[in-house]
């Protein structure tokens, strides 16, 4: 099993997990993140992390954010991976919550 970004994550970016994930599984694109399928471990460290309450173990993941199973694992295979903690977006918090945020997501 692996763990998953939503929506939700989308311009917030807060990079809160990156840093408890003892394995470096997190990956970076412009206004997201995404966790590589086949190097999360299940430690769940990362789910409590998240300020914006956008990860989820695939097994939880709400119905309407099943794709995002697959962007993780699409993102993963080309963006750079991350192991510390970067600076997140000035309007995070203005972002954190608002619904139908996939068409923003730049990949």
């Amino acid at each position: 099993m692996t763990f998953v970004v939503t929506e939700n994550c989308i311009k917030c970016k807060y990079q809160d997990c990156v840093e408890v994930c003892p394995v470096d599984c997190f990956y970076e694109g412009p206004n997201f993140l995404v966790i590589h399928p086949d190097e999360c471990i299940d430690c769940a460290l990362c789910e409590p992390e998240c300020p914006a309450n956008a990860i989820f173990s695939e097994d939880e993941i709400p119905a309407d954010q099943k794709d995002f199973l697959k962007i993780n694992a699409d993102l993963a295979q080309v963006w750079p991976n991350i192991t510390e903690k970067g600076k997140q977006p000035a309007d995070a918090a203005e972002w954190d919550g608002k619904p139908n945020k996939r068409p923003l997501l730049e990949r």
